[in-house]
């Protein structure tokens, strides 16, 4: 598992991942609030699946030596 997920939309993904959560915990949104433990756990792990089954990568090259 390769990672396809770079740096800052890693940490949007986290972010937006905890705000959604918050938001369903205070019982601010319904239900589908808790969908934000998607964004969180691919923005901490730092791949995402969608992005493979679509051929994307948000990740940079990393140069040969």
């Amino acid at each position: 598992m390769k990672s396809n997920v770079g740096g800052m939309d890693r940490v949007l993904r986290v972010v937006a991942g905890i705000v959604l959560i918050a938001l369903a915990a205070t019982n601010t949104v319904g239900w589908w609030g808790w969908l934000g433990v998607v964004p969180l756990l691919t923005g901490l792990v730092g791949f995402c699946p969608m992005y493979t089954l679509l051929g994307l990568k948000a990740c940079p090259l990393k140069k040969a030596k």
